[in-house]
């Protein structure tokens, strides 16, 4: 469940994250400041907090609705979305404030349309940073333990709640086993997100 949900919420904060950056960088919205603040809103709140909040929104939108979602896999989704998109925002959001504004004229004068210019020109050049964020926020949702501890259940509960729970009962060499495992996987993550986009430009 721990690899299923974290690689979902991964693609689905890639996709609206880079919506996101392109809309802040490129969109001359107006309050881009705050649009900035709102999406980097979930790095400065304590995951305990997230999942307490996540919960009872979750028990309110079952009451209200009939739609549950506490102790799912959707739910979980969600609320991994939430948390990894900041990365993806973050680093596309830099690659592109990098780009230089004379690719784009230049494809336009050439005949290209918005679309056919962000797929040819713009796409490639930000793609390290898009596969930067996804790592970022797979790493993040496989190995969180406070904000899955509330959101899972019996039925549906992550790989790190599993790993936290049995250690609080009983001492297994295997559950050390795979938590050194999950740490070489995200110092590995972490070393090619380095190699593509740098860690400079992850926010915090």
């Amino acid at each position: 469940m721990s690899f299923t949900a974290a690689s979902v919420a991964s693609v689905i904060s890639a996709a609206l994250g880079v919506l996101a950056a392109l809309g802040i960088v490129r969109g001359k919205l107006p309050g881009v400041e705050w649009l900035r603040s709102f999406f980097r809103m979930p790095l400065q709140i304590p995951l305990v907090v997230t999942g307490v909040v996540f919960l009872q929104f979750y028990y309110s939108l079952q009451a209200l609705m009939g739609v549950r979602l506490a102790a799912t896999l959707p739910g979980l989704i969600v609320a991994y979305v939430f948390v990894g998109m900041p990365y993806v925002v973050g680093t596309v959001g830099a690659m592109l404030e990098r780009l230089n504004p004379r690719l784009d004229e230049a494809a336009a004068i050439l005949g290209c349309s918005r679309w056919r210019t962000f797929w040819s020109v713009t796409f490639p050049i930000i793609r390290p940073s898009i596969i930067a964020g996804m790592l970022y926020a797979f790493v993040v949702a496989f190995g969180d333990v406070p904000l899955s501890i509330f959101l899972s259940s019996s039925s549906y509960t992550t790989l790190p709640v599993e790993i936290f729970n049995t250690l609080q009962f009983d001492f297994n060499p295997s559950v050390l086993a795979i938590s050194t495992l999950i740490a070489a996987m995200s110092v590995v993550s972490l070393w090619v997100i380095q190699r593509l986009v740098g860690l400079d430009m992850i926010p915090r």
